[in-house]
């Protein structure tokens, strides 16, 4: 792939500024109060309805799945739901960071900055829902490895540029795939659909934010800071899909941890899955220049590419 690639997708990109205006405008016209629009008082059903859409879950297709009882999966749906919405909560409080951080540089007359505010206003209430639906369901908090959180550190505390927004694409189209099922899907829990369908929503706006910047960005990278970003943004996405599923799950289903986690991990349609979901935004971010070299090797580990 050569550097001039990124230009391509420049010349479709809109100014910044009416981009913003049009994102504001947006907001203005949709946006919801999770407080308010979720039923967090209508009663909870764990025999008819699973936590997520069961072909999203880990296990689905394997061996181990059909020995499962109903109930056993109905119960790991609703804690891997829980898992990936705990992933969720920490990324957008490093994506919040991000924002601010791009935020301080900006005016604050312009429509750019006012957007960056209105989308950190955005991922607050988005993470307060996850947290409100974990704790409407009884689910303990999922947390991350330690090893995790501490690879974490650096990226959240001096990510910028393409790093932040193409590694806040890629995490957010990485919850907005499995989303768009979960919002559809009759199998599942009332509260989880109206919770997705909010945050598919309104992340619409904010994908469509970062893959602008993204491009912006891209197009004027010098080739040793193209290596490095390539590198530390196939991290990035690695730990969040690394996170999504926490094997405390299992257990809390009365399965083998060791022996779910070894099954989850060579589940090919649990794998493919997530390939063929990841597949737009991979695609995307390579034309931009930001997938190749040694990061290749994490993304393909991750079952991304």
């Amino acid at each position: 792939m050569t550097i001039a690639e990124p230009l391509t997708r420049l010349d479709k990109v809109l100014d910044r500024q009416d981009v913003a205006r049009r994102l504001l405008a947006s907001s203005a016209r949709k946006s919801y109060d999770p407080l308010i629009e979720v039923d967090w008082e209508a009663p909870i059903d764990h025999e008819s309805f699973y936590g997520m859409t069961p072909e999203w879950c880990s296990l689905y297709g394997t061996e181990m799945w059909d020995q499962m009882t109903e109930e056993q999966r109905i119960t790991l749906t609703e804690h891997e739901a829980a898992s990936i919405s705990a992933t969720g909560i920490w990324f957008e409080i490093i994506l919040m960071q991000m924002l601010i951080r791009d935020a301080y540089k900006q005016d604050p007359a312009s429509p750019h900055f006012q957007f960056a505010l209105t989308e950190i206003a955005d991922e607050c209430r988005h993470s307060t829902m996850f947290a409100k639906a974990a704790d409407y369901f009884g689910i303990p908090n999922y947390e991350r490895p330690k090893w995790i959180n501490f690879l974490s550190r650096p990226f959240k505390a001096l990510a910028s540029g393409s790093l932040a927004f193409g590694g806040t694409l890629a995490a957010e189209e990485i919850l907005d795939m499995m989303q768009r099922d979960f919002m559809k899907d009759p199998r599942v829990q009332p509260v989880t659909r109206t919770v997705s369908k909010i945050h598919v929503l309104e992340e619409a706006r904010h994908i469509r934010f970062a893959r602008e910047e993204t491009v912006r960005i891209a197009a004027d990278m010098s080739p040793i800071r193209r290596h490095m970003t390539r590198l530390m943004l196939a991290i990035t996405v690695y730990m969040v899909v690394f996170c999504l599923v926490n094997p405390k799950v299992y257990e809390a289903a009365g399965l083998d941890k060791k022996a779910a986690v070894k099954a989850a991990r060579r589940n090919t349609f649990y794998n493919d899955r997530k390939r063929n979901g990841c597949a737009k935004t991979v695609s995307f971010l390579d034309e931009c220049g930001l997938i190749g070299g040694p990061g290749k090797i994490l993304l393909r580990r991750g079952a991304i590419i």
